[in-house]
């Protein structure tokens, strides 16, 4: 799905988020671009940089979401990080370059995930042959032909039944991946790459592991990885994902807000917000960073940077983070229709949703027309009266009126139950009246 037309990809994220169309033809169209430089001549891809993009708009507007639906329809390298969970290089915490870092081992897990779905009849022929060399006694060595013609017939018998299932109850032993502890989060990357090559010294290096005693069921899949790693060319694999990094990452940096730096401060309580610009700066306009992978070239990863930006201004950026960042678009607040078309028409919209979750129950649940407008209305005024949280204000609304429902629907199996407007008005309205009440409860 990587070389899908801009219109192609506004037309799928229209299933799950509704409005924002500036937003998305904007992201449409970087896209899109990604796949006309992989078509131009070598030399003209090595000047052609991705235009990186800053989304403005308040919380719960749908940056997020976007982000999260672009992840699911490309096969390309994507990972969502906040930009306040990082610190500058000195401090206790992530540095930057570790996005760069799980950027790659998205992409190597992808990559895996393609071979092993080209190599699937290899991988599961190499299962199948291993646990049923298992649950037969060896053949010795010199065997006549009358045993080995037994012994292919009983493989046979045994291929019969793996395949109708009727083994997954036997107990084998295999060996279990030697799994060795990962370095821990927020360390200094020094400090990760000693922990590392203390792991590989003392147990990382020996793929193999202890033997165990499990069920066939459960050795299908520890036999899984076993195969791949057999099968597969791990150092082909890790050309790939490298490959695939570079000409097609795309990092989703949440919250830049949080690291800009509000021109009209007095204090400077976070020397390490200016650090993390000044850290995150060569990585957007390409560097090297070293990886599992390899090193690892930022010139051509794509970086769609998104906050909300209510205490400070994107102009509070340094200006050359700024720079890099030349296309802005920003996203509208929701007003009371598009809140209702994002309680109902999104594809796995939040009235389906609960629809759904009561059905498990054997209760029907039905909305009437004028309570989901009722819904949308109330939502808005709470944003209005307090903090605006966007489209998010809709799960808590939603919450309020369906509480006690959803506690009792044990005792409504088979039963209708209809969401009229005096309902919605009964569980919300005082609440969003009252301001206090409704900055503590919705």
């Amino acid at each position: 799905m990587d070389n899908l037309t801009p219109k192609e990809i506004v037309t799928y994220l229209d299933k799950y988020v509704i409005g924002q169309n500036e937003a998305k033809k904007t992201i449409a169209v970087a896209l899109r671009n990604r796949y006309r430089r992989m078509q131009l001549t070598p030399e003209m891809q090595q000047d052609v940089t991705p235009k990186n993009i800053l989304m403005i708009g308040s919380t719960g507007v749908g940056k997020t979401e976007i982000a999260r639906r672009l992840a699911k329809m490309m096969n390309l390298p994507f990972i969502k990080v906040e930009a306040s969970k990082y610190t500058e290089v000195g401090f206790v915490g992530r540095d930057v370059e570790s996005m760069i870092r799980d950027l790659a081992a998205t992409s190597m897990t992808l990559v895996r995930e393609s071979e092993n779905e080209k190599n699937k009849e290899k991988i599961e022929n190499y299962i199948e042959n291993k646990i049923i060399e298992k649950l037969l006694p060896p053949l010795p060595a010199g065997a006549s032909e009358q045993k080995k013609a037994e012994y292919d017939a009983s493989f046979a018998r045994m291929q019969e039944k793996y395949t109708k299932g009727e083994l997954d109850h036997l107990k084998i032993k295999v060996e279990v991946p030697n799994n060795p502890t990962m370095p821990e989060e927020g360390l200094p990357p020094q400090m990760i790459q000693v922990q590392e090559s203390i792991v590989k010294v003392l147990g990382g290096m020996g793929k193999k592991g202890p033997e165990k005693e499990v069920t066939v069921k459960d050795a299908k899949k520890i036999l899984a990885s076993e195969a791949s790693e057999k099968l597969l060319d791990e150092e082909e694999l890790k050309s790939l994902a490298l490959e695939k990094v570079e000409k097609g990452g795309i990092v989703f940096l949440d919250e830049i807000d949080k690291i800009a730096v509000a021109s009209n401060s007095q204090s400077r309580q976070d020397p390490s917000k200016e650090g993390v610009q000044r850290d995150l700066l060569p990585i957007v306009e390409g560097s090297a960073v070293n990886t599992k992978l390899g090193m690892v070239n930022t010139d051509h990863i794509l970086f769609i940077a998104a906050g909300a930006f209510h205490v400070s201004k994107p102009s509070d950026l340094m200006p050359e983070l700024q720079g890099r960042f030349p296309l802005r678009v920003e996203l509208n607040s929701l007003d009371e229709e598009t809140l209702y078309r994002i309680l109902t028409e999104p594809k796995n919209a939040l009235i389906k949703q609960y629809e759904a979750l009561m059905k498990v129950e054997d209760v029907e649940l039905v909305f009437d027309e004028e309570a989901l407008r009722a819904i949308a209305h109330y939502s808005l005024l709470a944003n209005e009266k307090t903090e605006d949280i966007g489209a998010r204000r809709l799960h808590t609304v939603m919450e309020k009126i369906l509480e006690e429902i959803s506690f009792s629907a044990d005792e409504h199996k088979g039963e209708s139950i209809h969401v009229d407007k005096a309902l919605v008005e009964e569980k919300i309205s005082k609440v969003v009246e009252d301001e206090d009440a409704t900055r503590y409860i919705l």
